[in-house]
C-alpha cells in the first residue's frame, strides 16, 4: 500500500460528487443553503456509507487485515475535509464565483492526486490525469444535465 493509497478514494470521491453538487444547485432559488445542506448530508451519510462499505469489503479480503482501521478512518477524514473545504467555499463567496472556486480547486486537487498515483506507478502522467478529469467532467456534467432535465419535468 503506498502512500496515497490512504486518502485516494475519499478524496476522489469527496471531489467528483461535492462538485457534481454544487455545479447542479448552483440554479436553485435559494442555492447556498440548498448547496451546503446537501454537501453536510453528503459529508455524514454518503461518507459513513462509504468508509463503512471499505471497512466490511477490506474485512471480507483477508490479506489487508492489520490495515482496515487505518483505511476507514483516513477515507472518512479525508472526505470530510475536503467536503468541509467545499463547504467553506460556498459559504463564504457569492454563489457565482464559489462555483467556479470550488471547480478550480476540485479540479487541481484531482489533477495532483491524479499525477502523483501515475509517478508512482511509473505510467503517463498526461494521459492518468487526461483519464481521470475527463470522467470527473463527464459526472458533473451529466449531474448538471439531470437537474435541469427533472426542472423540466417537475417544475
Amino acid at each position: 500500500m503506498t502512500h496515497l493509497t490512504r486518502f485516494s478514494f475519499g478524496a476522489t470521491s469527496a471531489i467528483v460528487t461535492s462538485l457534481a453538487f454544487i455545479v447542479s444547485l448552483s440554479d436553485n432559488p435559494e442555492p447556498k443553503g440548498a448547496i451546503i445542506s446537501t454537501l453536510l448530508v453528503f459529508a455524514v451519510a454518503d461518507n459513513v456509507s462509504d468508509s463503512l462499505g471499505i471497512h466490511i469489503f477490506q474485512e471480507s479480503d483477508l490479506k489487508v487485515a492489520g490495515t482496515i482501521a487505518a483505511s476507514t478512518f483516513s477515507n472518512f477524514l479525508t472526505r470530510l475535509s475536503i467536503i468541509s473545504m467545499f463547504v467553506l467555499v460556498v459559504y463564504l463567496l457569492p454563489i457565482g464565483l464559489a462555483v467556479y472556486v470550488s471547480v478550480i480547486i476540485g479540479v487541481a486537487v484531482l489533477t495532483m492526486l491524479s499525477y502523483l498515483i501515475a509517478v508512482e506507478r511509473h505510467s503517463s502522467t498526461v494521459s492518468s490525469v487526461a483519464t481521470h478529469l475527463v470522467v470527473a467532467i463527464l459526472v458533473i456534467a451529466v449531474s448538471y444535465i439531470l437537474r435541469i432535465w427533472i426542472s423540466y419535468l417537475f417544475g
